[in-house]
């Protein structure tokens, strides 16, 4: 039987009162979606269609909510959006994560920053910073974006994060746009000084769904890019890290959704919902949570959100009795509903699902085909660099 108290809403939670699948670990990480506001636009963006309503949780409301992250267990939180920036309480946020013992990840897309700001982040404890680019040339980066002259802005904010002696990640989302300048992309990460380097192939659900017609790469681009990928790892081994998020209609068998359902993450988006992954929501009849009615370790170790497709006990066929089964976890559920209609159902990323030739003649087909102009996330023209 395993025990969690004293976390500061007086939680105490017995996990033998949930099924045996339920009893996790600790989750290792906590994604704070602080806000969805951004004043980039990107067509890939994982924010959901329609914002939430209900209001943004107040610091005060975060504070609890790190502290509590803490007392579970979790050991590094992820400050994210939207754009977590525009947020004019980050730095009281950010605070309580520093004095909750918390190891902190600042991701953003740098555009509004100022010296000043990043200066006075790090002076109070900020770990590290994870800046997301579109490309390397300003142009293509600024329709991708939809947002004119961050590029530029971008460079000089990865100057001043080593200035300030912090660690830093380049995240870049590709796609058929981008793809092929992934030697540049990598080039770039080297010459700004980042010690990591995040290759996300574009994940279809949210405006990327609605988008993927527009992004999806062909097969021969992915593959190019893993070749791409694996002679930059070799060559950089000592300066660069890299994390590869591959492509899922060109794969035989699935990743591990967040490392697998309720496994490993915890997922708060900014009006306090709690989540196994962001694009949880997509599920119908899925019973979230909400820290502001809830205790973070008990929807953790007690929500029913979090237990119904953790473990293995949910699983259909060929899923069920899989020798994979306990490796990628069933893959995403996500995925599962948007094209399968049921999110129980086997991943179409595993060549094992009746689904799977369907889903990769999806990708064969739409990436050959012209690419459709982008719907943004926002409706508008692309602003400016204030």
């Amino acid at each position: 039987m395993t025990e969690i108290a004293g976390t500061s809403t007086g939680t105490h939670i017995n996990t033998a009162e949930a099924p045996a699948c339920s009893r996790p670990l600790a989750p290792l990480g906590l994604l704070a979606e602080l806000t969805y506001r951004c004043p980039l636009q990107c067509p890939y963006c994982s924010n959901p269609l329609d914002m939430e309503r209900g209001g943004e949780l107040s610091a005060a409301e975060w504070d609890r909510v790190l502290r509590d992250a803490a007392a579970l267990g979790v050991l590094q939180v992820h400050l994210s959006g939207g754009e977590p920036c525009a947020r004019k309480d980050l730095e009281e946020i950010l605070t309580s994560a520093v004095e909750a013992g918390l190891y902190t990840n600042l991701i953003t897309s740098g555009v509004t920053l100022t010296r000043e700001r990043l200066a006075g982040l790090a002076a109070r404890g900020l770990d590290h910073v994870q800046i997301s680019i579109q490309d390397t040339d300003p142009e293509k980066a600024d329709w991708i974006s939809g947002y004119k002259g961050g590029a530029p802005k971008k460079r000089e904010v990865t100057r001043w994060v080593k200035d300030l002696g912090l660690p830093l990640t380049v995240n870049v989302v590709v796609h058929r746009h981008n793809i092929d300048n992934l030697p540049a992309l990598i080039d770039y990460a080297v010459e700004v000084g980042a010690g990591r380097i995040e290759i996300a192939n574009t994940q279809y659900y949210a405006w990327a769904l609605k988008n993927r017609a527009a992004l999806i790469p062909t097969r021969e681009q992915f593959y190019r890019s893993l070749d791409v990928a694996r002679e930059a790892k070799e060559r950089l081994k000592g300066i660069l890290v890299f994390d590869v998020v591959s492509h899922d209609h060109y794969a035989v068998r699935p990743k591990p959704c967040m490392g697998g359902w309720g496994r490993n993450l915890i997922d708060v988006t900014p009006s306090g919902k709690v989540l196994p992954c962001h694009a949880a929501e997509t599920i119908p009849g899925l019973d979230i949570d909400n820290v502001r009615n809830r205790s973070l370790a008990d929807i953790w170790l007690n929500g029913s959100a979090f237990n119904k497709y953790r473990g293995t006990a949910w699983m259909k066929e060929p899923c069920k009795g899989c020798d994979r089964c306990e490796v990628d976890w069933g893959g995403c559920r996500c995925q599962a509903l948007a094209v399968t209609g049921d999110a129980a159902n086997a991943d179409p990323a595993c060549a094992l699902s009746p689904w799977h030739e369907a889903f990769a003649e999806i990708a064969e087909r739409e990436s050959k085909a012209p690419a459709p102009p982008f719907i943004y996330r926002r409706i508008g023209q692309p602003s400016s660099v204030a």
